[in-house]
């Protein structure tokens, strides 16, 4: 890395879970959700990336925006464009994930006519699925992708009980778990602990579309970054929250030698991992967990050799050199 200059910067920042209500607890009443204030630690983050001495080209919120508190308290909209709001501070363009809250709050319909519908639909060329799975991906400069992944594309929130993928979603969970409740995780085994209801899975098509991405990524040489609510690795987070079918798609990322990193959300003690490809595994930790005194967002320096993660409060920062062309 001979000159210090990035080729660009973006931020990041996942698990908001803004709420207009005072703190709680999570299920396991063992940690403190600090609700309304999320969105006072949003607002430093922006302040911080405007800041910036090279402003970030982009944000990467990476799901969980607003809590599902707010379908109870019928606040999801007013709560939605109070986030919106915010981030439209940034002034710059924010890529949304889509995590098990959204779906808590908004069908997946009306998701996608939402603000957070981030899918970018070029006049010409075609960079997304379907309009029905919210996966798309975007190069903000030459030689480097990003994709945008829909982990709840095989699930049963998000879907109607009628969709055919609601029921293929329903008999993967109760194959592998036989609780009443199924947000209590199976006792079967370690691993086994993801099949509960607010993880979610990539279907065949979406994984077809990603391995084609991919291809032609690897045939232009170009470096990809993944993004995903839901971590893909057992070694970069707590199984309850990976993936179901977390295996399928490192089996993808490792037939690849484009991909240099998957970054997601969902587990609020965030994780990270280098796998013997040589990918990062980069999961943050959330801003609803953290208290009012810290913060939990990064912005990322792009170079031609490397990533450099700049942290701030509860995440590290983090040198993540790129892997060899195999």
């Amino acid at each position: 890395m001979e000159d210090c200059t990035p080729l660009f910067t973006f931020g990041i920042i996942a698990d908001i879970q803004y709420a207009d209500k005072d703190d709680g607890f999570n299920f396991l009443r063992t940690r403190r959700r600090y609700y309304r204030n999320s969105l006072e630690l949003l607002r430093s983050a922006n302040r911080v990336w405007k800041e910036e001495p090279v402003n970030p080209r982009f944000i990467l919120q990476l799901g969980d925006v607003i809590d599902g508190f707010n379908k109870k308290n019928e606040a999801s909209d007013r709560a939605l464009e109070t986030v919106v709001s915010e981030f439209d501070n940034c002034l710059v363009k924010v890529h949304h994930v889509w995590g098990n809250h959204e779906f808590y709050n908004f069908s997946r319909n009306s998701l996608f006519a939402s603000s957070i519908n981030s899918e970018t639909k070029p006049a010409s060329g075609r960079n997304f699925i379907d309009d029905e799975i919210y996966a798309y991906h975007f190069s903000p400069a030459p030689k480097f992708r990003f994709v945008v992944l829909d982990a709840y594309d095989l699930s049963i929130i998000g879907r109607d009980p009628t969709h055919e993928k609601y029921n293929q979603a329903m008999n993967i969970l109760k194959e592998q778990n036989t609780n009443n409740d199924l947000n209590h995780p199976p006792a079967s085994g370690w691993l086994e602990q993801r099949f509960v209801k607010f993880n979610g899975a990539f279907s065949q098509e979406q994984l077809q579309w990603l391995d084609k991405v991919l291809t032609l990524a690897d045939q232009k040489q170009e470096r990809v970054t993944i993004l995903s609510h839901l971590p893909v690795h057992p070694d970069s987070a707590d199984p309850i929250c990976l993936a179901w079918n977390y295996d399928a798609m490192l089996s993808i990322l490792h037939s690849h030698s484009s991909v240099i990193c998957f970054i997601a959300g969902h587990d609020h003690d965030g994780g990270y991992h280098k796998d013997a490809s040589g990918i990062h595994h980069l999961t943050l930790e959330g801003v609803i967990e953290t208290h009012p005194d810290s913060n939990a967002f990064g912005t990322v320096y792009v170079y031609e050799d490397q990533m450099v993660l700049k942290g701030n409060g509860r995440i590290s920062d983090r040198v993540l050199v790129y892997p060899s062309p195999s």
